[in-house]
């Protein structure tokens, strides 16, 4: 994702914002911005991101599947859209934590100009570190001591305080009591890895995750029990058989976004302020106390420290389902999908592919379509998407296979295309080679520059941070910004 409007004025009309204010190029945020950046890379600890294993290893790691492709239990594929580089990220480890029955799920999608390294970096750090407490939440008391060796960078500042938060005790709405031990255990599992995983993109010396940032919504299953965390506006979806057999579907998380009351009350107690510019008065966005910025679509999200202060957090929402044997399976996905095609549309599509190693390709298939036909003058979304497949056991079920689908459409990280063995032998992958800045990473560039606003009213994530296309201009207004 990651819309945006030049700072410059190139991209917009600032008569399109809200109240009044002064103009997002005034110094207060590039003051805040530059403090950040000193602290981040003149500070002595080290991120636990170099203590964790290597990339190559990481994406070595048998049963974790992070490329469009599919196996027995999931079909995976992701597809860049029209805006440059593909922020989106997915990933599934099946037999998570050595435990035959257990599956890791999870899709991604930045936004900001290094949504996509924030993104990618989530996905393959996340379910290290929800392992690795989970892990210690079973090991007892015991291992709970030993924990710091295991985890990387929890502190006895996580481990005190994790339960104090006014976010972290309202992060459910139902009562625990009458749900199994391993939900409970799951959920304090994901509570820490998410607290912990956001304080390790602050201190990251290489990704500015300032104004940038990744929502994420994830899932554990271990036999019957599904445990979600969800961050931002990607969604889950089950599709599940009613009374009368008849497919339905049940919408498994919710859309965090800045209109719902409790997520407006928080980040207004903040001093944050949620509005939505005239251009869209549907989409409601979060902006700075003072500053018409950045206006992120999203009431929660990994990243975007500019806004911590103000309301928005990245505690994840936890939900628990027990599957049962009508339930078939399971989408992930980000709002490239849910901009254009219904819960129902997305489990019909699902259900009618030819076979279950295609679901996740003929559903973004379908959802690119559904962008050319409802919103012509739109440029095309990211889309990212997981079928977990729960009746993979049901010898009448459709065969699987484990072959990718072929696509000339398939957009890749050229930075993991080294560590492609451990997915789909065979499987051909095209890089869409993004321009690389500086210090060695990809910037999220485009050829020309485009507006939030084009074409229609939909909710793009950010407004107002400048997206350039050369390396030169970014480094000029980090200059300016400095003075």
């Amino acid at each position: 994702m990651g819309s945006c409007i030049s700072s410059d004025g190139g991209g917009g009309s600032r008569s399109s914002l809200g109240p009044s204010s002064p103009g997002p190029g005034s110094t207060g945020v590039s003051k805040k911005a530059n403090r950040v950046g000193r602290k981040r890379h003149g500070s002595s600890r080290h991120s636990s991101f170099e203590a964790i294993d290597g990339e190559d290893q990481i994406h070595r790691i048998p049963g974790r599947m992070f490329l469009n492709g599919a196996s027995k239990e999931a079909s995976l594929f992701t597809q860049q859209g029209k805006k440059g580089t593909n922020q989106d990220a997915m990933v599934v480890w099946e037999n998570f934590g050595s435990r035959t029955d257990t599956v890791f799920c999870g899709v991604f999608d930045g936004h900001g100009p290094f949504g996509h390294l924030v993104a990618r970096r989530v996905r393959d750090c996340l379910p290290l570190k929800l392992r690795a407490n989970w892990e210690v939440n079973l090991g007892g008391d015991e291992l709970r001591r030993n924990s710091i060796s295991t985890t990387g960078s929890l502190t006895s500042e996580e481990t005190t305080s994790i339960f104090l938060d006014d976010e972290l005790k309202a992060s459910s709405d139902f009562e625990e009591e009458k749900l199994p031990e391993v939900f409970t255990t799951l959920k304090e599992s994901f509570l820490k890895a998410f607290k912990v995983m956001d304080k390790e993109l602050k201190l990251h010396p290489n990704i500015d995750c300032f104004c940038s940032g990744t929502t994420a919504v994830t899932l554990l299953k271990q036999g019957q029990d599904l445990v979600i965390g969800n961050v931002g506006d990607s969604r889950a979806v089950l599709g599940t058989r009613d009374h009368n057999d008849s497919l339905v579907a049940v919408q498994l998380t919710v859309d965090l976004k800045p209109n719902l009351p409790r997520e407006a009350e928080r980040i207004k107690r903040y001093r944050g302020r949620v509005f939505a510019l005239r251009d869209e008065p549907e989409v409601a966005r979060v902006w700075l106390p003072n500053f018409d910025s950045p206006g992120l679509a999203m009431a929660r999200a990994f990243g975007d420290f500019c806004l911590k202060d103000f309301g928005l957090i990245s505690v994840p929402e936890i939900s628990y389902h027990r599957i049962t044997e009508k339930d078939e399976f399971i989408v992930l996905a980000t709002d490239g999908i849910w901009d254009v095609l219904s819960n129902k549309e997305v489990v019909d599509i699902v259900a009618s592919a030819a076979a279950r190693s295609s679901a996740a390709h003929s559903l973004v298939e379908h959802a690119v379509r559904a962008w050319r036909l409802k919103y012509p003058t739109s440029k095309v979304d990211d889309c990212a998407v997981v079928c977990l497949f729960l009746d993979t056991d049901d010898p009448t079920s459709k065969e699987s296979s484990t072959e990718a689908p072929s696509t000339d459409t398939d957009k890749q990280d050229p930075s993991t295309l080294n560590s492609s063995s451990a997915i789909f032998p065979g499987e051909e992958i095209r890089s869409s080679s993004p321009e690389k800045l500086p210090d060695g990473n990809s910037a999220a560039m485009d050829s020309d520059d485009w507006s939030a606003l084009e074409g229609v009213t939909r909710s793009n994530t950010l407004l107002t941070l400048p997206r350039f296309a050369e390396g030169e201009k970014q480094l000029s207004a980090r200059n300016k910004a400095k003075k």
